[in-house]
């Protein structure tokens, strides 16, 4: 039996991925940050709906002394981690505010280099496993309007292109997920964005399920956003230096 395990399944993706991954059979352990009711009667559900063995766990990101501690308590080690967590922070107080600045890198880059080193190591020892961790088109460039978040998503995408190629010899996949807008709780309060290029939560957990089962390295959720980036890493610095982006 498979078991997945979900750093950050409170969040509008984890719980997408949830009932995904339990819809073909894979056991879950959820973990989140606050392992209240909610979370005790998602994992309730799910283990009815779909008949598999679900548990809710606490686990904070942020607490990264904790890491291996709550790695190792784990009654069964996952055959597949995936990482959904993260934190858009608020930029124009960041820019002035260090702690803001400090919670958003954090968040995006520090806790996910402590919790998938951790497991990382332990799948490359047994060679087996998979680690799949979502990251953002905000990395590929530096933007005006959110440079701190895209740096943060930055230095994760290049955390696990180079974890995948060191692990690639150990029979462990590490893959990159990379969605454009997602329509989720952690964005309700911004502008609405086009939809064309909007996925909904649904629409990643498929990709992540893809990522999974076809063993891809890079996935853009919604396709066009690879062309839209292919475009926007290219234009020319002193012309981009000058654009609202």
């Amino acid at each position: 039996m498979s078991t997945l395990l979900i750093l950050g399944s409170s969040s509008d993706v984890g719980i997408a991925c949830a009932h995904r991954f339990a819809k073909e059979g894979f056991d879950l352990i959820l973990a989140t940050r606050n392992g209240d009711e909610y979370q005790r009667n998602l994992a309730a559900d799910l283990s009815i709906r779909y008949n598999v063995h679900v548990v809710s766990v606490q686990f904070d990101a942020l607490a990264t002394s904790s890491h291996k501690s709550f790695y190792e308590s784990l009654g069964v080690k996952p055959n597949v981690v995936l990482s959904v967590f993260g934190y858009l922070g608020n930029h124009e107080q960041a820019l002035s505010d260090f702690t803001q600045a400090n919670l958003i890198i954090a968040s995006n880059f520090v806790g996910n280099v402590s919790i998938l080193g951790i497991i990382a190591n332990d799948m490359e020892s047994k060679r087996e496993g998979t680690i799949i961790c979502v990251s953002s088109v905000a990395g590929e460039r530096g933007r005006k309007s959110n440079y701190i978040y895209g740096s943060s998503k930055a230095g994760l995408t290049a955390f696990l292109s180079g974890l995948r190629a060191r692990l690639a010899a150990s029979n462990v996949h590490v893959a990159t997920i990379i969605p454009g807008f997602i329509k989720t709780k952690m964005v309700e309060l911004l502008p609405e964005t086009p939809k064309p290029i909007t996925a909904s939560a649904a629409q990643v957990a498929d990709a992540i399920w893809l990522a999974n089962k076809a063993k891809k390295d890079v996935v853009y959720v919604l396709p066009i956003w690879r062309l839209i980036m292919f475009i926007i890493r290219n234009i020319p610095e002193r012309i981009f230096k000058k654009t609202n982006l």
